[in-house]
């Protein structure tokens, strides 16, 4: 009889079973940082947001507009300026 934890481990290690991968750019990130509390206009592949940049993420960040708040995938961002 195997142990427990044994089992979780090697189903973590299996082969089939899905993995989620980010690319993470750092420069990205970091430059983001720097305009964090701005009001921006982000572009991305499915229409622009506007609002305010309230957290940046390794692979997100959070816009907060007047009643919203939306969570961006930076893989998604086309380009961001201010508003």
């Amino acid at each position: 009889m195997t142990h427990p934890s044994t089992n979780k481990q090697s189903l973590q290690n299996s082969p089939n079973r899905p993995k989620m991968v980010a690319n993470v750019d750092p420069f990205i990130v970091q430059t983001l940082q720097t305009i964090k509390g701005s009001k921006v206009v982000v572009e991305t592949s499915r229409g622009s947001v506007r609002g305010t940049l309230a957290d940046v993420k390794p692979d997100y960040i959070l816009l907060e507009a007047s009643n919203a708040s939306f969570f961006v995938r930076i893989q998604e961002i086309v380009w961001i300026m201010h508003s």
